[in-house]
């Protein structure tokens, strides 16, 4: 499944500019809302789709991701519900890679094994489980791996040199640089520090490097392309979906095209960018 993922970057690069990663949440607000915003992701300019995994204790989220996992659970969203939503997907979509992300609880009390092959067979291309530490590969890390899964690893502004080969050693698809010491959503980078710190990322392995939390406009995500092979947007698509729903918290004819919207303004941002590389 990792070959979808590096002919995404290849086909990026083959273009001379990042690719955009959007992050929503599965379930939210509803299931079949849910999926209709997958659609339309890629449809809207999203090269990778990160699909949230509904967990009760997020705690590398801020609010607004944190209330949308609660909006799903409520709905009733689940593992194999949200893998459900991943294969119905897959069968009209058969290129964009698709990771989901979230916390390793819902996948042991899944069942580790079990969730590998279910997800592999939905057509989910990697993972990120954030609370997964290097040191903890054999639990899950690992044998996503072996089950052909990639693995993506997050570094952060704290992550030094010391500490990057071993965050780096069974990382696959890519890097994912979180921009800011905090949660999701909680400030703005500093964008000249974001081109440093890729650099020195880049130093360290030949896979790309992508840059996520803080990222809301098409500026913003113009600034992180420029040093950037890619760029994840999320709690900012994650407002868009509650900024549409009714008073009583459900969908309206508005949700999906305020996703949409937001995701053709930053597409058309990081495509503003042309990398040095470009043929």
């Amino acid at each position: 499944m990792t070959a979808r993922i590096e002919r995404r970057f290849a086909q990026c690069r083959a273009e001379g500019r990042a690719a955009l990663v959007t992050y929503t949440m599965a379930g939210d607000p509803d299931p079949d809302t849910s999926l209709a915003i997958l659609q339309a992701l890629p449809r809207a300019g999203a090269d990778i789709v990160e699909f949230g995994l509904p967990f009760s204790d997020p705690m590398a989220d801020g609010p607004t991701i944190q209330a949308a996992g609660l909006r799903a659970l409520k709905a009733g969203q689940n593992t194999i519900r949200t893998l459900d939503l991943v294969r119905r997907f897959r069968a009209q979509d058969a290129d964009t890679p698709v990771i989901l992300m979230g916390y390793f609880n819902p996948i042991f009390i899944y069942g580790v094994e079990r969730f590998l092959e279910d997800a592999k067979q939905a057509g989910v291309d990697g993972l990120i489980v954030v609370d997964q530490p290097p040191e903890e590969d054999e639990e899950l890390c690992l044998p996503a791996l072996r089950a052909g899964l990639a693995f993506i690893r997050l570094a952060t502004p704290t992550t030094d040199d010391r500490r990057l080969p071993t965050v780096l050693a069974n990382t696959a698809g890519f890097v994912y640089y979180v921009s800011i010491t905090g949660i999701t959503g909680a400030a703005t980078p500093d964008f000249g520090q974001v081109s440093t710190a890729v650099e020195r990322i880049k130093r360290h392995t030949p896979l790309p490097v992508v840059v996520g939390f803080g990222v809301k406009t098409g500026e913003h995500a113009a600034a992180i392309a420029e040093g950037a092979d890619g760029v994840v947007v999320g709690s900012a698509l994650v407002n868009a979906v509650r900024a549409s729903l009714d008073e009583e918290g459900q969908a309206t004819d508005r949700t999906v095209e305020a996703v949409a919207s937001l995701v053709r303004s930053l597409a058309t941002g990081v495509r503003s960018v042309r990398k040095a590389e470009a043929a």
